[in-house]
């Protein structure tokens, strides 16, 4: 690697001469044994532009909205700016945030159910006009303190409802009564907004029904003249490809029937978790191992067996890089680095724990892994996002040290997309990475 420029914000290692990004985490790895084995993220910044890509060439009629909630990384921020994405912020330090990339105003919608009076005035003070407004007490503060915003009016829906058990957004029936009272406040409403989660089990019902309500929204808008031009349609795009087909096949002929192309409706989405997920990969270090004799009976043969049980603790856990555990979200089994499981090789139940020894810092209740030592070194891939509201994994709740990539051709196919990542990332220095 060659040698580092003057105090650089940030760092891009662009892979050359066949360098992968294993080759990386080697490298990284090698450096931690020498000092003190601390856990660190690489982030492949290549994947963002595949997923992009994919976004582009599925969904090309729904303009991708980018949650800052699900990673907040500067090379995120910069790297989706220059992709051209809008932004979705849940408060100001995430306006500020964007409009610091050079976001402009325009592309900047302000969420959450529950903005603070300094959020609201400060995007006022900024010109990011557009706020998604999800009940009553919200349209009186944004009408008095925002006077010239721009509202999307947020439905709620049964998937979300089933998903959150809280009563977020307004129901179709209460919507008449809210263009209303924006209508005498003053208020401006462009739109309406609903959210569809991934966990839905039958999204072609869901977004029937939504779609179905947006569109009574809109008339209903367009009834007492509102401009009515603006849907949101919201996240719950995993990042899988085959999940994306599933949603694009639900929505693209409800799109064309409710809102077809000449009705001027600009269509957004918040694709999340689809352009961040698979984008870095979380290296932690083994630095403890226990062993657990678990005995159980089988009444039915009369029988006593003991189970081994492997019990490994290393230096993440859940009030760390792995505090979206605590939401109920499952980690999946790591893979083990150097190490390529043999066909007759032995496994053993395994739980993976978390350094604080609290009874809930459990990362990975159990698994089958083959047995480990401490100083091994342990990766989880698709770790591009927390699912926090606030934080990202990847730079502010743990304060871990992230290692940014980039292949070669990853950057010439960003470089013929247009962006031009050498003068638009202002704040990051590019290194040539060649073995």
């Amino acid at each position: 690697m060659k040698g580092f420029p003057d105090k650089p914000s940030y760092i891009i290692e662009l892979l050359d001469g066949g360098v992968t990004l294993e080759d990386v985490i080697d490298g990284h790895i090698c450096e931690q044994d020498t000092v003190e084995k601390s856990a660190f993220v690489v982030g492949d910044l290549g994947a963002l532009m595949r997923q992009h890509t994919c976004w582009q060439s599925m969904v090309p009629q729904v303009q991708p909205y980018y949650p800052v909630k699900c990673n907040s990384s500067p090379a995120v921020i910069e790297v989706l700016a220059s992709l051209g994405l809008g932004f979705v912020c849940a408060n100001k330090a995430e306006v500020s945030l964007v409009l610091e990339h050079g976001v402009p105003p325009e592309n900047i919608i302000l969420s959450s159910a529950f903005k603070q009076l300094a959020h609201i005035k400060y995007a006022a003070k900024n010109s990011v006009h557009h706020l998604i407004c999800e009940n009553e007490a919200e349209l009186s503060k944004i009408a008095r303190l925002h006077p010239e915003a721009k509202l999307l009016l947020q439905l709620t829906t049964e998937a979300h409802a089933a998903e959150t058990s809280m009563p977020f957004g307004f129901s179709l029936k209460s919507c008449r009564h809210l263009l209303e009272m924006a209508k005498e406040r003053g208020v401006q409403v462009v739109g309406a907004a609903f959210h569809i989660p991934s966990s839905c089990q039958d999204p072609q019902q869901a977004y029937t029904r939504a779609l179905s309500d947006a569109r009574c929204v809109f008339d209903m808008g367009l009834d007492l003249g509102f401009n009515m031009q603006i849907l949101d349609i919201g996240g719950g795009f995993t990042g899988s490809e085959f999940q994306l087909k599933q949603v694009e096949s639900a929505v693209r002929p409800l799109l064309d029937a409710y809102f077809p192309q000449r009705s001027g409706v600009q269509v957004l989405a918040q694709p999340g978790c689809f352009y961040v997920a698979s984008a870095f990969t979380l290296a932690v270090s083994v630095i403890g191992k226990q062993v657990a004799t678990r005995r159980w009976d089988n009444l039915s043969q009369g029988e006593k067996n003991e189970d081994t049980e492997f019990l490994y603790y290393m230096n993440e856990g859940v009030y760390g890089s792995f505090s979206h555990k605590l939401l109920g979200n499952i980690i999946t089994t790591p893979l083990v680095h150097k190490h390529a499981l043999c066909v007759d090789e032995a496994v053993y139940p395994s739980s993976l724990w978390g350094p604080s020894l609290d009874q809930l810092d459990q990362v990975v209740e159990r698994c089958l892994m083959p047995e480990l030592l401490v100083g091994d070194w342990l990766l989880f891939s698709n770790m591009g996002t927390c699912g926090l509201e606030e934080f990202s994994c990847v730079s502010t709740c743990s304060q871990l040290p992230v290692y940014y990539t980039i292949s070669t051709p990853d950057w010439y196919e960003m470089q013929e997309a247009g962006v031009a990542l050498d003068s638009a990332m202002k704040n990051f220095s590019v290194l040539q990475y060649s073995m």
